[in-house]
């Protein structure tokens, strides 16, 4: 009788064809979920995140059992836990007799160096759940100056099929972004969310939550879907009473209006519970039954097979020394006001708020409101990283640091993106309703009352003038600059310095 291989299911790896499974002998082998303090603990994950992956991986736990596996489940707290992933795994193997591990490639760097660490003959099996695998991306990007999304997006549409009529896109037109970014609209009627009321299983997790970490962020009411038949359900929800409105109003923000048409799909799919293809199709075959405009759907699996596809190819492609990027140079402390400290300004208070409330935050909030802060400000990259992966329920490294470190702070030097996502706050206006109701006034170019994100806008073009100026993105924002008078450009960047040093002493900006 051959000895017993452990097959390792991670917390985002909950699908039950995953390639570590599939590579298994559910009479032989025994599979491996633990629940480990180290996790929990290497990043201060918001108190919702860590439910969610504990309750999603006890119900798997069940349908494995159910499905005739044999589940090694260690919970956070029991008795013999040894509190890493590699103490359990090295326990597991000793009480089996097992030499062997085969795993699904993680997505993290950390844990695959760990895994591979091990005294045991670790496989690691490719994560095929992704619809372009890491030499498919490597083959794609081999020989090009610049990799840009749009063209990955295309080759991945053809590939797919996905809102394809022959050889040709749907509609003409690849890309319908200028039929997707409208305001939204409070007349608008907008279905919220489905939400899970929680089962005993997850009862007793946010009991454990709520006695082992006291992160920022608010743990009740949880109503995440945990299990796939709810991830499904949700699905369906979206696809019916939101997505017909999701294209439009993608990039828009309302205050005290934190779902608007957005799917709240993304952590369902990063653990696991969906499938990209599964969502993009679900989208495709409403457009197709005139249930949504093509916009919305060209929108939606844009996110999923154009940004989700291509950021997971350049965290695989740039290895773990991406982490590490810098190429800015900033390095100012993360604000008070992203952990809940007070602010004057109106927007980062309804995003970090919320983001508090609920562990999520839509795109633009992350990257027009927080991440263009920080960015403009000068934030060390890796604390603007760390505080993403730690505050927003799916956020993944292999997801979170391309996004972060690449389209958000252009830390990566342009690898992800041809220019810095850097604005004023004419564009915080034109998209939301925050500026009626801020301290500062979004009108006013300089002077105390101005919005920062007007000073600090101008102040960041001034201090990387050398390295963005030759940018045809940018060069017409230097003319801009360059023609206003000397007094008001000083006046600008006093301001602007003002702003700063207020960061620096922890003063409320």
């Amino acid at each position: 009788m051959p000895k017993p291989r452990l097959i390792l299911v991670l917390g985002d790896q909950l699908s039950a064809d995953l390639s570590a499974l599939r590579a298994a002998d559910p009479a032989r082998d025994l599979v491996v979920m633990a629940e480990v303090t180290g996790e929990g603990a290497s990043v201060p994950h918001h108190p919702q995140k860590i439910a969610l992956i504990l309750s999603a991986m006890r119900h798997f736990a069940q349908d494995l059992r159910a499905a005739g596996w044999q589940v090694a489940y260690s919970r956070l707290d029991d008795p013999g836990n040894g509190q890493t992933l590699a103490a359990e795994l090295l326990r597991r193997a000793a009480d089996a007799g097992a030499e062997a591990l085969i795993c699904t490639h993680p997505g993290e760097w950390r844990v695959l160096a760990d895994l591979q660490a091990l005294p045991l003959a670790v496989t690691v099996l490719p994560d095929d759940r992704f619809l372009c695998s890491p030499g498919d991306f490597a083959a794609w990007a081999e020989g090009r100056k610049e990799l840009r999304m749009e063209w990955f997006y295309r080759d991945m549409r053809r590939k797919t099929g996905l809102l394809m009529e022959g050889d040709k896109p749907a509609g003409g037109q690849w890309n319908l972004d200028a039929e997707n970014r409208k305001r939204a609209e409070r007349s608008l009627l907008r279905p919220a969310p489905l939400r899970f009321a929680p089962d005993a299983v997850t009862e007793e997790v946010l009991t454990l939550v709520e006695a082992r970490f006291a992160h920022f962020g608010r743990l009740r009411p949880f109503g995440w879907p945990v299990t796939r038949a709810q991830a499904v359900q949700a699905l369906d929800d979206f696809v019916t009473h939101r997505l017909p409105s999701f294209g439009a109003e993608q990039d828009a923000m309302l205050e005290g209006e934190p779902w608007l048409s957005h799917s709240l799909l993304s952590a369902a799919l990063n653990i696991g519970l969906l499938r990209p293809l599964e969502l993009c199709r679900a989208a495709e075959d409403a457009w197709r039954a005139g249930r949504v405009p093509l916009n919305a759907a060209e929108g939606f699996i844009r996110q999923i097979i154009g940004w989700r596809e291509f950021v997971r190819g350049i965290w695989a492609l740039k290895g773990p020394a991406y982490l590490e990027a810098n190429a800015l140079g900033h390095g100012r402390a993360l604000p008070a006001a992203y952990w809940g400290g007070e602010t004057r300004m109106a927007c980062l208070r309804a995003a970090v708020g919320q983001t508090g409330a609920l562990a999520y935050a839509h795109h633009i909030q992350r990257l027009m409101v927080t991440g263009n802060f920080a960015l403009l400000a000068g934030v060390d990259p890796a604390a603007v990283h760390q505080w993403y992966l730690s505050v927003y329920i799916d956020a993944f490294e292999w997801v979170e640091a391309p996004n972060t470190l690449g389209m958000s702070q252009w830390a990566d030097g342009g690898v992800v993106g041809s220019k810095p996502y850097v604005s004023s706050g004419a564009y915080i206006d034109r998209m939301s309703d925050h500026c009626r109701g801020c301290g500062y006034k979004v009108a006013e170019k300089a002077g105390e009352a101005a919005c920062p994100f007007n000073l600090l806008y101008w102040h960041f073009l001034d201090r990387h003038r050398a390295r963005f100026e030759r940018n045809p993105r940018m060069a017409q924002m230097y003319r801009t600059w360059d023609r206003m008078p000397a007094d008001h450009r000083a006046r600008v960047m006093n301001g602007a310095e003002t702003v700063l040093a207020r960061l620096d002493r922890g003063d409320v900006v």
